[in-house]
Parts: structure tokens; sequence; C-alpha cells
């Protein structure tokens, strides 16, 4: 991955308001199991059907910061795209998200603003019923123009 040259996501000049960009992710076993080892999350909400069943959850949840994740690689690889950074969050998860599930995302650029160099996003995600699990704002700044090379490659050869 080091030294492999990789395309950069939308610059700010390329993105327009109304842009969309829809996706949907399941979550499996393996992604809850890498997210509670990485993180040592001990949560019995999360993996245990035992405790969970006694909640009103009636079963193991997917922790936010996991729908969270999937938001933010949207940002990372599709809308801007690769060099993204999101700076501010402003989100919600209305129903829990349960192993297996699949959710939708919808991401659109509501703002752009140009002096700043940040774009605002507005996501939404919803499960197999319809039901929203996540709603809120990303203020992202996508992608900077990198330097050529080629105009500092030769300053020292005036």
């Amino acid at each position: 991955m080091l030294g492999k040259k990789r395309k950069l996501g939308k610059k700010i000049q390329d993105l327009r308001i109304g842009e969309t960009f829809t996706t949907s992710s399941t979550v499996e076993d393996r992604d809850l199991l890498m997210y509670l080892g990485l993180t040592d999350d001990a949560n019995p909400l999360y993996i245990q059907h035992d405790y969970a069943s006694q909640t009103p959850f009636k079963r193991p949840v997917v922790p936010t910061v996991m729908v969270f994740g999937m938001v933010s690689s949207i940002v990372s690889m599709h809308l801007p795209g690769p060099g993204s950074h999101i700076i501010h969050q402003n989100l919600s998860f209305p129903k829990p998200v349960y192993h297996y599930a699949e959710v939708r995302f919808n991401v659109e650029v509501k703002d752009i603003n140009h002096e700043d160099h940040h774009v605002e996003l507005e996501v939404y995600g919803y499960d197999e019923e319809g039901d929203e699990v996540v709603k809120g704002t990303l203020t992202v700044l996508p992608p900077y123009e990198p330097s050529s090379m080629n105009a500092t490659s030769l300053e020292n050869f005036y």
C-alpha cells in the first residue's frame, strides 16, 4: 500500500449540491469480532445473546460506532472519496442495527463552502424494514489538490 499511487476523490470544485451516493452494507460476525477485539469492548449487549434477550432490544445490537464506521467509509472511498477528512459529525441512531442486518445508506451534498474548503453532507441509513437507523450531517474536507512534483523538482537547477 505504501508507495502505491492512489486516485484522489472529488476535489471541492468538482462537487455539486444535490450530488448523492447510495450503497448498502451487511454486518457480519467477523466485522463485529474484529471491532470488539480491536477496541477491547466487552459490552454484553453487542455479543451475548442471553444478556441481550433480557433487554428491550431482545437480541445483540451492532455498536453505533461501527455504523458510523460504515458512514465514514463512504466519505473516504466514494463521496467525496480518497483524501477526504471528516471534521464534524452530528448523527443520531434512532433504531438499533442488529447482527446480519443490511443497511442502505444515502449521502447527499447539501452545501459547499469554497472559502473554508469544506462540504456539508446529509446522511441517512435504513434497515431492511425501511426504518431509519442513522441520520444526520457531516462536515467534510474534500481532498486537496496536490502540488505538482514537476513544479518543484527542478527548483535547484536554474
